[in-house]
C-alpha cells in the first residue's frame, strides 16, 4: 500500500512551513483550503492528534441550518451569516449538502402564529438564497402526512427547508481538496510548544521531532487550552424509523430548545434525535450522554410518538466550544465566532457554528494575508470553488480500501465514524465488527491480536 501518512510525516520532518494549522476538524480543514486556494504558494501544514473529523466536526446533528432557534435571542446576523453559507454549501459540495424539508408541529392555540412569525423573518433573512418558502399545514394535512403523532392539542403544522449533510465527510473532503494542492495534512500527531519552538510526537510510534512554522493557527476546538470557552455537550440518540414521512422534525420543548428527529442511516431506515445542551467540566477526550440526556431525548419522542416502540441502538456526544457569557444558559449561549491572537503570536478561532466554517475560515485567512503576502490581492476562493467529491464506492470492501487509502483510517473507529456511520447505526457487536478489522487489517498490516483490539475499543466506547 502507497502509505501517503508516512510520506507527509516525512515532509514534516523536514520542510518549514509558513503556516502550521493544529485541529483538522471543519475550522481547520476549511482554513487549509482556503490558503491553498488564495494561490500565494506558501507551504502549509495541518496536523490532527486524532482522526480528521473524529471530534465535535462528525459529531454534530449533520445539519447545514440558519439556526432558526437563534432568532429567539436577536441574533439576526448570525442567522442571515448562516443562511447564506448555508446557500453557498449547497453550490459547491451538492453531493454531500442536501436540502431537506422540516415540520414543526403546533401544539396550543399559539403555535402555528408565534413559529409561523419566526419562520417568515427566517424566509426574508434567506432572502434570493431561500431554499423554499414555509407553509402552513392544516390538522387533516398534517395528520395524513404524520398520522402517528400525538393528537393531544394538536392544532397544524409548519413545512419549512434547511439542509443535512454528512458532516465528518464535508471535513475529509476539504482536507483533501487542500493536499491535492499542496498542503500537508497529518492524522494522529500531537504538537506541544516548548520554549522557542513546537515539538510533534507520532501518537502511533512515540517519535517526537521539532517543527518549523513561521505561523501557527490553532484551530483545536474543545482542545483548546485558550480561555474563555464554554465547553457545551450535545448528545444524540439514534432509534429504528420513527417518522412516516422523509421530513425531519423540529421540536421546541418548553424551555425553548429545539430537538430534532431527522431520517438517517444509509438505508434511510433510522431517526436520529438530538441534540441536548448540557455544560461539561470533564476531559474533552471524555464524552458521552449522560443518563439524564438519554432519558430528556426519550421523554420527547415519547411525547411526539406515544405508540412508537422502538429503542435507541446507539448515541453519540460531542462538545461545542462555545464563547463564554455570563448570565446565559447552555442553551442560549451565543453560536458567535471569534478570532484572537495570543503572545505567542498564534491566531485562535474558538465559538461559532459547523455551517458557518467557510466565512470564518475567511475572516482568518485574510488576517493571515495581509502578513504573508503584503501588497498582493489574493482573494478568497472558496464560495466559487466546487468541492470534487467521488462518489461512493458500492462494496463493503472497496469501501474500506479507500477509507485506508484515501481517507487516512487507521484505526477500526475511523472507518466507522468518519469515513462511513456504519457505527453510528447499529449496535456494536463482534460478529458484525471483527471482519471489519480483519479487512481493514490486511491493508494495514494488523496481526489477530491488533485486530481484536480495535473490536474491542469499539465495543466498549459504544456503550450507551
Amino acid at each position: 500500500m502507497n502509505d501517503r501518512r508516512s510520506a507527509n510525516l516525512a515532509r514534516l520532518r523536514a520542510e518549514s512551513w509558513d503556516v502550521l494549522i493544529l485541529g483538522g476538524g471543519i475550522n481547520g480543514a476549511g482554513i487549509a483550503r482556503d490558503l491553498v486556494l488564495r494561490g500565494a504558494d506558501l507551504k502549509l501544514a495541518l496536523l490532527e492528534k486524532n482522526h480528521f473529523a473524529s471530534g465535535t466536526s462528525g459529531r454534530n446533528s449533520q445539519l447545514i441550518h440558519g439556526g432558526l432557534r437563534y432568532l429567539k435571542y436577536f441574533d439576526f446576523g448570525l442567522v442571515r451569516e448562516a443562511l447564506h453559507e448555508r446557500a453557498t454549501l449547497l453550490k459547491i459540495a451538492p453531493s454531500l449538502v442536501e436540502p431537506l424539508q422540516f415540520l414543526i408541529p403546533c401544539y396550543g392555540p399559539i403555535d402555528r402564529w408565534f413559529y409561523g412569525a419566526g419562520l417568515t423573518l427566517y424566509d426574508a433573512l434567506a432572502g434570493s438564497r431561500s431554499i423554499g418558502a414555509h407553509r402552513v399545514l392544516n390538522l387533516s394535512a398534517l395528520r395524513e402526512l404524520e398520522p402517528s403523532l400525538s393528537a393531544e392539542n394538536l392544532r397544524a403544522g409548519i413545512l419549512f427547508y434547511d439542509a443535512k449533510v454528512h458532516a465528518a465527510r464535508l471535513v475529509i473532503e476539504n482536507l483533501l481538496d487542500a493536499e491535492s494542492r499542496g498542503a500537508c495534512i497529518v492524522n494522529y500527531v500531537e504538537a506541544r510548544r516548548e520554549p522557542h519552538n513546537l515539538v510533534a510526537r507520532d501518537v502511533f510510534t512515540g517519535e517526537q521531532f521539532p517543527i518549523r512554522a513561521k505561523r501557527v493557527v490553532d484551530a483545536t476546538g474543545a482542545w483548546s487550552s485558550a480561555p474563555g470557552l464554554r465547553l457545551v455537550r450535545g448528545s444524540h440518540l439514534i432509534y429504528p424509523r420513527i417518522q412516516a414521512g422523509n421530513e425531519a422534525l423540529a421540536y421546541f420543548d418548553e424551555q425553548g430548545r429545539i430537538i430534532f428527529l431527522i431520517p438517517w442511516g444509509e438505508r434511510n431506515d433510522l431517526t436520529l434525535v438530538g441534540t441536548t445542551d448540557v455544560d461539561h467540566n470533564g476531559s474533552p477526550d471524555h464524552v458521552r450522554i449522560s443518563a439524564a440526556e438519554k432519558d430528556y431525548l426519550k421523554s420527547v419522542v415519547r411525547r411526539l410518538y406515544p405508540d412508537y416502540r422502538g429503542e435507541p441502538v446507539a448515541s453519540y456526544s460531542a462538545l461545542r466550544p462555545l464563547i463564554a457569557a455570563s448570565g446565559r444558559s447552555a442553551t442560549s449561549t451565543s453560536r458567535e465566532h471569534r478570532i484572537w491572537e495570543d503572545s505567542d503570536r498564534t491566531l485562535h478561532v474558538e465559538g461559532g457554528k459547523y455551517t458557518t466554517y467557510r466565512s470564518m475560515s475567511q475572516e482568518l485567512v485574510d488576517m493571515l494575508m495581509s502578513e504573508l503576502t503584503p501588497g498582493r490581492n489574493l482573494p478568497c476562493r472558496t464560495a466559487e470553488t466546487p468541492l470534487d467529491i467521488p462518489p461512493i464506492p458500492d462494496s463493503t470492501s472497496e469501501r474500506i480500501r479507500v477509507a485506508v487509502e484515501r481517507e487516512y483510517a487507521r484505526k477500526l473507529s475511523d472507518l466507522l465514524y468518519v469515513s462511513t456511520y456504519w457505527g453510528h447505526e447499529r449496535a456494536a457487536s463482534p460478529d458484525w465488527l471483527r471482519p471489519l478489522a480483519a479487512e481493514m487489517g490486511a491493508l494495514l498490516g494488523w496481526d489477530s491480536s491488533r485486530q481484536e483490539g480495535e473490536v474491542v475499543e469499539v465495543i466498549e466506547a459504544s456503550a450507551f
